[in-house]
């Protein structure tokens, strides 16, 4: 997208909106426009699948994007199909996570999974807490072997859910929005995957999904970004990779460099890695 090019070469990258505070600053720099959309930092990443099982342990190199999709999935063209299912021919469909269907859990000892297929009708999320309550997880499909335990416990023609989902909108630094700002009825079609902010007279920066083709004006962040490698050591009872803990190191960090700096307008995220996990285990060298 041109704007969000403009913005990466002369400033930081498009604005994120990520509490009221950044909405009320952008109010005022807007406050005298008239009515009209401009473009923002949020976009539907249509690549950011991941599995409800998110411990990097218990995969091998690739295993997290293994795949086994219909040859016509997936196919949000019109919906907003953000959860996926397996069929009784182990191949995987995008669907409505708010559609009932039957569940595929595991019970998980270190490498070693069993695979239970649970014939209740039920809901993505619905399923994902029995699944975790009774069993591990909802199932991660590692690779061919999997998915063809998993399909033969499948009856003819029926499909269910397996642990593969995406969070829809996310901005362009990597985070998942904690603030819903949009307009009534947004977003309202599935294809058009960049959001604007409406300013003006009643809009009060409230967001829609657009067209990422289309040209308006739009607003960039000026703040300078730095990144910095962190090693953690830990317990092996602590999971990293639980987005409370996460968040609880972000907290302690910002509270030490709050007392550090001056300035205290800064914000700190984690940066993603290309399979969607923020910590990876350090492998030691052969002596």
């Amino acid at each position: 997208m041109d704007a969000q090019m403009y913005c990466r070469e002369k400033y930081a990258d498009l604005a994120t909106v990520h509490d009221m505070e950044d909405v009320k600053t952008l109010n005022k720099i807007f406050k005298d426009a008239n009515r009209y959309p401009v473009w923002i930092g949020l976009y539907d990443d249509r690549n950011n699948w991941k599995w409800s099982i998110s411990d990097s342990s218990f995969y091998k190199d690739g295993e997290t994007e293994f795949r086994s999709w219909l040859s016509t999935q997936p196919n949000e063209y019109g919906y907003f199909d953000y959860c996926v299912t397996t069929d009784s021919n182990g191949k995987w469909n995008d669907k409505d996570c708010k559609t009932s269907y039957n569940v595929i859990c595991s019970d998980v000892e270190g490498q070693n999974v069993t695979f239970v297929y649970i014939n209740i009708n039920m809901n993505w999320t619905a399923a994902q807490s029995y699944c975790r309550e009774h069993h591990t997880d909802l199932a991660s499909v590692r690779n061919d072997l999997e998915n063809t335990r998993i399909r033969d416990m499948i009856p003819g023609g029926q499909f269910a859910w397996i642990g593969l989902f995406r969070s829809p909108w996310m901005w362009v630094d990597g985070l998942k929005p904690s603030l819903r700002y949009w307009a009534d009825s947004e977003p309202d079609v599935a294809t058009e995957i960049c959001a604007v902010a409406y300013f003006g007279p009643g809009s009060s920066g409230k967001w829609a999904d657009w067209n990422c083709a289309r040209k308006t004006t739009f607003v960039c962040f000026s703040g300078m970004k730095h990144v910095v490698k962190l090693k953690l050591r830990s317990s092996s009872s602590l999971d990293l990779n639980d987005p409370t803990i996460q968040e609880d190191i972000l907290k302690q960090l910002k509270q030490k460099l709050v007392n550090q700096e001056e300035n205290k307008s800064f914000k700190l995220s984690w940066k993603k890695q290309s399979d969607g996990s923020i910590f990876y285990t350090e492998k030691k060298e052969d002596l």
